[in-house]
């Protein structure tokens, strides 16, 4: 099912949760709704459930206006934060809970749920679970229990709002995995919520990035990172360095040296700031007369594949975050206080937002 939603606003007394917000969801595809705790994430997957109602716009299921559409209408399944499982039913109950509730004319046969409830309980790889009660599960097992429960119903739309934001981080990573693996065998066209960026870019076909009820930038994980359409974006998706300076023809002349910067396209001087991920600087021993940031090591963290260094710059003092190889740092052999030269080898600014 492919879904649309066009112009929708969505008020909670005077705080605007949705602002004339515009979007559409691919048949088939696996979108992350992505953003900061207040963002309206969470209300744009209620209203197109039909959970919520929008004070304007509208909602379009397969090009058919929905927003009058009842959320049983609506062929919606829906997997919570909180799992949301009957205490009291066993697993099985549980998943054949939707099934046993439809009207008697389209009701399956008791041999038809249990064959259903069984082959969902294979999918989600817990068909050893059947007979155990909710209390009984880990808290990655219930969730997978959730997904089944929504998927018995054949939806044609797959809604899941934070899901495994309960769980402790190793859980996450294993459920993040499972759930596309699942999605590529499935292909419900499914829409998830989370304020989790490595989920959001390891597990989405497209991520739709939400700030203040408004959309910053919707594109495949790839783009939003390498690409981000405005600072905020730059911002919410890892870490990155601030550098303030006035840009002119190609520079960014700041306190602490000259950076060229990768696309500015503005011919007129300005103020304004440079963006750069720590992945994205060249550390060098300093020499008299070096190109770029001279600064000092603060202190690094070297663990593993990759160093993360903490550099103070001189002149103005700021800290500079850079990420290098363990194998490089191992080369240049730094120490607390060692003075280095750093380069950016991207700067990316944007004219539009002065410093």
């Amino acid at each position: 099912m492919s879904i649309e939603v066009k112009n929708i606003g969505k008020h909670f007394g005077n705080f605007v949760a949705l602002n004339n917000v515009s979007l559409e969801f691919a048949t088939g595809e696996l979108t992350a709704l992505l953003g900061p705790s207040g963002c309206g994430k969470t209300t744009l997957l209620r209203v197109i459930a039909g959970l919520e109602q929008a004070d304007q716009g509208q909602v379009i299921l397969d090009g058919e206006d929905a927003s009058v559409r009842h959320v049983r209408e609506r062929q919606v399944g829906f997997v919570f934060q909180h799992y949301a499982l009957f205490k009291h039913m066993s697993v099985f109950e549980n998943i054949a809970f939707g099934l046993r509730v439809k009207p008697r004319a389209i009701r399956p046969s008791e041999t038809q749920i249990r064959e259903k409830v069984m082959r969902l309980l294979s999918l989600v790889q817990l068909d050893w679970l059947a007979d155990r009660y909710p209390s009984q599960l880990s808290g990655g097992q219930r969730q997978r229990i959730a997904l089944a429960r929504a998927l018995a119903v054949e939806p044609r739309v797959l809604l899941l709002d934070e899901p495994f934001g309960a769980l402790d981080a190793k859980v996450r990573k294993e459920l993040r995995r499972w759930l596309r693996q699942l999605h590529d065998e499935l292909h419900v066209t499914s829409i998830f919520v989370t304020h989790d960026q490595e989920e959001a870019l390891e597990v989405a076909d497209r991520v739709v990035l939400m700030n203040k009820g408004k959309v910053e930038q919707v594109g495949t994980p790839e783009e939003v990172y390498n690409y981000p359409a405005s600072p905020f974006v730059y911002g919410f998706l890892g870490n990155v360095n601030l550098f303030h300076g006035r840009a002119h023809q190609g520079v960014l002349n700041t306190a602490g040296g000259a950076l060229p910067i990768s696309d500015l396209t503005a011919t007129r001087e300005l103020e304004t700031v440079g963006y750069v991920r720590p992945h994205e600087l060249d550390i060098e021993h300093y020499t008299p007369g070096a190109e770029g940031i001279v600064a000092q090591l603060k202190r690094a963290h070297a663990i593993g594949p990759l160093a993360q260094l903490e550099l103070e710059a001189d002149g103005d003092g700021r800290l500079i975050e850079a990420v290098l190889s363990s194998e490089r740092f191992a080369q240049l052999q730094l120490k607390t206080g060692s003075s280095v030269v750093v380069r950016p080898r991207r700067v990316r600014v944007f004219p539009d937002h002065a410093a």
